[in-house]
């Protein structure tokens, strides 16, 4: 798990309340903290326990080093950041490495008999007097970030010696083997390893991080804005140390590298709670881990901030206020269908309606709805968990994703019996949903009865607002590409250029992409007569249907997005 600063929380416990309060007021001061974010945080301090800057950084109101300046004010303690640590650490006779690991002590200086130190706890007089004891030396304490502190102590990992054994096997080892990559995996360096590839998540906005094994070592790449980003290159021999190091966290069986595994990860990066979920397969390098990013403070569930048109919005609001029926959402892997259904769950009222979703997994826990989550190992699937929830009483339902016919039989009935029911499927365009819901045997009749509509989704990375610029793509591009029909000849559009805000890539965010296909009586009555994808799409066209990449038009010609960008993400359409 990431380190959070404890030691410099413990040194905060040895003031008392008031000088607690007075950390918060430093922070209001230095205008790290509104007055109105701090009443909030003390509010939530009696309900969580603990001191007022453990909670600060809980909530993702300041972060460690604010919480770190605040406490050196009030301790009238000197305050060193990483850069301030010396090259190297002076030997300082009678202090062992063990020593200063374990209280978090850092040697900056020897000075006329003085010695300099950099502390988690300066004012901890147990740590100061046996500094004093062991070296002989007048001690001056300062205050540092534990995890400074921690990364200044790290010894740097060295690449072992080639002796052409990849460090995995063949699955079948024994418990000597499992107990040493326990060890490793326990070893401070791995430790830290993780922890680092882990905490690069907030600075790069990762969506994933993949961990995948070849010949050369573990490779680390990060999924930024829907696009992979090489990351570290970890030495061939710490690469099972690592995986087991993540399946550990994951609470995964690390013996068992022949099949694959899920888990999950709770932890804390910079004061901000994430969720990691945690899938590894085996492939022939060893074990491909994935890390999936669930940070519950950037995820935005509010519809009208995920990019819907104004027409698109007051349509699929429409279908969410029937009483009966099915709305679902479709789209590849990685397209914000879940997060979309979430947000339409956070706009109906929980306190008028009895609100159950079935998940695999639950990914966001919402206030005021009962979520299940699947459990296969033990048979509770999404169509025994639907089975049961209908004697609960629910007015909506939420079904993770429809995989087989049997849960596509059970929504159908649902939705007829006078349930709303929200659910997602993997087709690449809203007709492709019909379609099948057919190939799953759901017969057409039950369709046209049951689903409201079928939203199609996608997310396109938004330009960087620091570094775009307007260019005229010319007539034939408009022409060629549709433009035209939604942006004013001679208008110019934007394009990305890069800088160091967006890492050099020109884009910054995403935002979702849409098509909205509705049941009227003309769609049902095409449903009925055996239709196919293409001439549902067309017929939903001349209704006045936008697909995707019209709809991404739309967002080009706003300077959202590029051509470049919309052609990636909907090449299939944009060729048609």
């Amino acid at each position: 798990m990431i380190t959070t600063n404890t030691h410099s929380f413990a040194a905060e416990a040895l003031a008392d309340a008031d000088a607690r309060m007075r950390i918060g007021d430093l922070l209001v001061q230095a205008g790290k903290l509104s007055a109105r974010d701090l009443e909030r945080a003390l509010s939530a301090q009696q309900e969580m326990g603990g001191m007022i800057g453990r909670v600060l950084v809980r909530l993702g109101l300041v972060s460690d080093a604010d919480v770190a300046g605040a406490l050196s004010i009030q301790l009238n303690v000197p305050l060193v950041l990483a850069e301030g640590f010396p090259d190297l650490m002076p030997e300082v006779k009678g202090l062992l490495p063990e020593f200063l690991q374990a209280n978090a002590v850092y040697p900056l200086r020897l000075e006329d008999g003085q010695l300099y130190v950099a502390m988690a706890v300066p004012q901890d007089a147990f740590v100061v007097k046996a500094l004093r004891l062991a070296t002989g030396y007048v001690i001056h304490p300062h205050l540092a970030l534990e995890s400074d502190i921690e990364k200044a102590l790290a010894e740097p990992v060295e690449e072992p010696e080639e002796d052409g054994n990849d460090g995995f096997g063949d699955g079948s080892d024994g418990g000597d083997f499992v107990e040493h990559l326990k060890d490793l995996a326990s070893e401070a360096p791995v430790i830290r390893l993780v922890n680092t590839i882990i905490g690069r998540v907030t600075d790069l906005r990762a969506s994933d991080i993949h961990l995948e094994p070849f010949d050369d070592g573990l490779h680390v790449r990060y999924r930024v804005d829907g696009v992979i980003h090489a990351g570290e290159l970890v030495p061939p021999r710490l690469s099972a140390a690592v995986n087991s190091r993540v399946k550990l966290l994951a609470h995964l069986d690390i013996a068992e590298r022949r099949l694959p595994q899920d888990g999950r990860i709770k932890t804390r990066v910079k004061g901000r709670e994430l969720d990691l979920r945690v899938s590894t397969v085996p492939t022939v390098h060893g074990e491909s881990v994935v890390m999936r990013v669930l940070d519950r403070a950037s995820v935005r569930l509010n519809l009208e901030k995920m990019g819907f048109e104004k027409d698109t919005l007051e349509r699929f609001n429409h279908l969410l206020a029937k009483p009966h029926g099915i709305l679902l959402v479709t789209g590849p892997t990685g397209s914000g269908k879940t997060t979309t259904l979430y947000a339409a769950l956070s706009k109906i009222d929980a306190d008028s309606n009895k609100i159950i979703t079935v998940e695999d997994p639950v990914e966001y826990q919402l206030e005021g709805i009962n979520q299940i989550q699947v459990h296969p190992q033990i048979n509770l699937t999404f169509a025994n968990a639907l089975r049961s929830i209908l004697r609960q009483d629910p007015d909506i339902i939420m079904i993770g994703e429809m995989r087989d016919g049997e849960t596509a039989q059970i929504a159908v009935q649902s939705a007829l019996t006078g349930h709303l029911v929200l659910s997602t499927l993997h087709t690449n365009t809203a007709a492709g949903a019909v379609i099948r819901m057919q190939d799953m045997g759901v017969e057409s009749y039950l369709i046209t009865s049951a689903v409201n509509g079928v939203l199609a989704q996608r997310l396109v990375r938004t330009l960087c607002g620091n570094c775009k610029e307007t260019y005229d793509p010319g007539p034939d591009v408009r022409e060629r590409t549709g433009l035209i029909r939604f942006s004013e000849p001679g208008r110019p559009i934007y394009r990305a250029r890069g800088c160091e805000q967006c890492r050099n890539t020109g884009y910054r965010g995403r935002t979702g992409i849409h098509e909205l296909l509705t049941l009227d009586e003309p769609m049902r009555r095409a449903i009925i007569d055996g239709l196919d994808a293409n001439a549902l799409n067309a017929l939903a066209a001349q209704q006045g249907m936008l697909n995707l990449y019209e709809d991404g038009l739309r967002k080009v010609a706003a300077g959202v997005t590029t051509l470049d960008e919309l052609a990636r993400v909907t090449q299939d359409q944009s060729d048609a």
